[in-house]
């Protein structure tokens, strides 16, 4: 039995600053955006693949070094701002108390997702079980990293349980064929985002990470 952790936005906050970044891009490359908006339409996408989209969108190529520039600027800013979501040590502390295996499934490169997990004090906890989509053929929404941590943790897709923040994470777990946990306490959900976690396929929606040891432990029995 495995629980598997999406990382930004359900362990670090590091989505609000993150939209925060991409919109001031995408408004001076002349499509003005909010924080909100880019939040809303892209959290759980891996970051190459967002930008892919958006050039063919601007239908013109990004300006040279873009993708390195904003690199340097959100390596910067998730050095001086990134924090743990609420909650989460204890949580996962129970998660493990209760006998689940856990681990990481993330759409972030993971040089950067492993630099981000360090900067939090996170990756000492889960390592070495920390997988990135930028390991498999696709992102999130399709299935491959869900498939690949289960693979590695020697658990079956069924035997799962997946916490994501996003549209595109919950789709791909439901792809894989995993029941998931949709969460709203991350710094740029809005007041919808528990309704769109549930049409995309979430069982249950918490806003608070203090309450999945109980879900899990009523979910796998235990």
């Amino acid at each position: 039995m495995l629980v598997i952790f999406d990382c930004d936005g359900t362990l670090i906050d590091s989505e609000i600053i993150a939209s925060a970044i991409d919109a001031e891009a995408l408004t001076r490359l002349g499509r003005p955006t909010t924080p909100a908006e880019f939040s809303r339409r892209f959290t759980g996408i891996p970051y190459r693949d967002i930008w892919a989209l958006i050039e063919q969108e601007l239908g013109r190529p990004l300006p040279e070094g873009f993708l390195e520039e904003m690199k340097t600027v959100s390596h910067k800013r998730f050095a001086e701002e990134l924090t743990v979501i609420d909650g989460v040590h204890d949580a996962v502390e129970a998660v493990a108390g209760l006998g689940l295996k856990r681990c990481i499934a993330s759409s972030t490169q993971l040089e950067g997702l492993r630099r981000n997990l360090t900067t939090t004090g996170l990756l000492e906890v889960f390592d070495p079980h920390v997988f990135s989509a930028s390991q498999c053929a696709r992102g999130k929404p399709a299935p491959d990293v869900f498939l690949l941590a289960a693979s590695q943790m020697g658990a079956d897709p069924a035997d799962c349980l997946v916490v994501e923040d996003s549209v595109a994470g919950v789709t791909a777990a439901r792809r894989a064929g995993m029941p998931v946990i949709g969460f709203t306490g991350g710094g740029h959900a809005d007041d919808e985002l528990a309704d769109r976690l549930s049409a995309a396929g979430a069982a249950v929606v918490l806003s608070a990470m203090r309450d999945l040891p109980r879900i899990a432990a009523a979910h796998f029995g235990v």
